[in-house]
């Protein structure tokens, strides 16, 4: 009997597109795993039992008839509470959006439909995607699987938990500064940040919109690459999308090799605040990346030094001015509004019990950095920084193919350990912030369990804008090397719920 839940995605929509499995049954499998298990790990906010089932029967009539069917037909998906969904709320992680329904659906959302894969619902997440842990979810944490009392990461950690726990194959995450690449470290499974404008921020709601980017999510590089695929591409409806042809990443995941290739190490990825089983791990990469093949290339990269001070002015400046639409007057919540009190009055009391203290704290800074007399010296400072990071990137970008980098600096910590230190709460995406600054790809996978605590440990790696078939590339070849050596550590060490 197929342990349907333990398939990869290919392997799903193989079987399927075969009829060894039909795609009922595939979900009803997912769904059953939904049930019995998150109620402990709290991936979802929301479950689509009879939509999720009425896209599986829609893809099951399709082979019927002899259609052909796309690549990831009838594979289950669960979908970050960011994007617009016509049949299912869209909540952002936010009492100020609690039960909003939207009119329309995301770019994201309608690429995966078109490809028939099948929604299973929406995950939790740090409201409007502001937290490294998805405690700052209105609607409560989620854990991780490996250790329901430790943090999934975040903001995406509905998405990552949700794989983990074998309830869903794929999933969909945002990446602004960490939010995808941070959580597959910490629970094991492989997240991919493509290169800004490489997939549509239609109707994904905004934190900061320079930064903010859709990826894909997944147990395995393949089917990664699979998925993102399906949601790339130039959209007219995103004034940021990139109108360029999708890098090759199914082909390249298809065909991981790192002979001959340059991969470049920051000296700043490392040094005082790092775990030691994170080092230990990302050296012993390092070393297998030397024996698959590759140069290894010391870089200095000195803004990187400077990525978190210019994030955390450049994002919550951002964040403040998209935040503005939410006022209590057009969708979601409002309160106050008793006919007594000035249309000022209901915006500030709507915010006031709508917005969570991390979202309030953010857009206070934001507000303040972009305020008259303090622009030059926050915000445009920090613009100046970024840079000054892009050059650095370029510069590195000249002497190596790719950059690898611990993703994180720490495996997973205890629920509640960071909640009333922000700024201990922000080193957790020390290393993944200068890529989001930058815009270039980026991944993380993962490379073995920590020996002080046995949790699941991340590599990332970094490519230049539009070359992100590059991370496929040494992905695939840094994979099959761990699992051959070692096992995947999602795949064969499987967390036990």
């Amino acid at each position: 009997m197929v342990d349907i839940i333990r398939l990869t995605a290919a392997e799903i929509a193989e079987k399927i597109a075969s009829g060894e499995l039909t795609a009922v049954e595939v979900t009803e499998a997912h769904l059953a795993r939904i049930d019995a298990v998150d109620e402990k790990v709290h991936a979802f906010l929301h479950v689509d039992r009879e939509g999720a089932l009425a896209q599986a029967r829609a893809v099951d009539e399709k082979r019927a008839r002899g259609e052909k069917l796309g690549p990831l037909a009838g594979v289950p998906l669960a979908l970050k509470d960011i994007f617009t969904t016509r049949d299912m709320p869209t909540t952002v992680g936010s009492k100020i959006l609690e039960g909003w329904i939207p009119p329309y659906d995301a770019t994201v959302t309608r690429k995966l439909r078109a490809a028939d894969v099948v929604i299973l619902g929406k995950t939790n997440m740090d409201e409007f995607a502001m937290g490294s842990s998805t405690e700052n979810s209105a609607y409560g944490p989620t854990g991780n699987p490996w250790d329901l009392t430790k943090i999934p990461g975040g903001s995406g950690g509905g998405s990552s938990a949700a794989l983990a726990s074998y309830a869903a194959p794929l999933a969909i995450g945002t990446d602004t500064g960490g939010s995808i690449r941070q959580p597959a470290a910490v629970t094991g499974t492989v997240g991919v940040k493509p290169t800004y404008g490489g997939v549509s921020r239609y109707g994904m709601v905004a934190f900061s919109s320079s930064l903010d980017q859709g990826g894909p999510c997944a147990r395995t590089v393949l089917d990664a690459a699979l998925l993102h695929e399906v949601i790339a591409g130039h959209d007219p409806l995103d004034s940021t999308s990139i109108d360029a042809p999708v890098p090759p990443v199914v082909e390249a995941a298809r065909n991981g090799s790192v002979q001959g290739m340059r991969v470049g190490v920051v000296k700043q990825f490392r040094g005082e605040g790092y775990q030691a089983g994170v080092l230990q791990r990302f050296d012993e990469s390092v070393e297998l990346l030397k024996e698959l093949g590759a140069e290894i290339v010391e870089l200095d990269c000195p803004s990187f030094d400077l990525a978190l001070s210019a994030y955390y002015l450049i994002a919550p400046s951002e964040c403040s001015s998209n935040l503005a639409r939410f006022d209590g007057l057009r969708y979601g919540l409002r309160v106050g509004d008793d006919g007594t009190r000035s249309a000022e009055e209901v915006t500030a009391l709507t915010r006031e019990a709508g917005f969570g203290d991390e979202v309030k704290r953010r857009v206070m800074l934001g507000t303040y950095a972009l305020s008259s007399g303090y622009y030059d010296a926050y915000y445009g400072s920090a613009q100046k920084v970024r840079t000054l990071i892009t050059r650095d990137f370029e510069k590195a970008f000249e002497q190596v193919d790719v950059i690898v980098s611990p993703t994180t600096p720490t495996t997973a910590f205890p629920i509640g350990e960071r909640a009333d230190d922000p700024m201990a709460m922000y080193l957790a995406d020390l290393c993944t912030i200068p890529t989001n600054l930058a815009g270039n790809a980026a991944m993380s996978l993962p490379c073995g369990l920590a020996p002080e605590d046995g949790l699941p440990v991340g590599l990332q790696i970094i490519a230049p804008a539009l070359k992100d078939d590059r991370l496929y590339q040494v992905g695939a070849a840094v994979e099959a090397a761990f699992v051959a050596r070692w096992g995947h550590p999602l795949l064969e060490e499987a967390p036990s719920l």
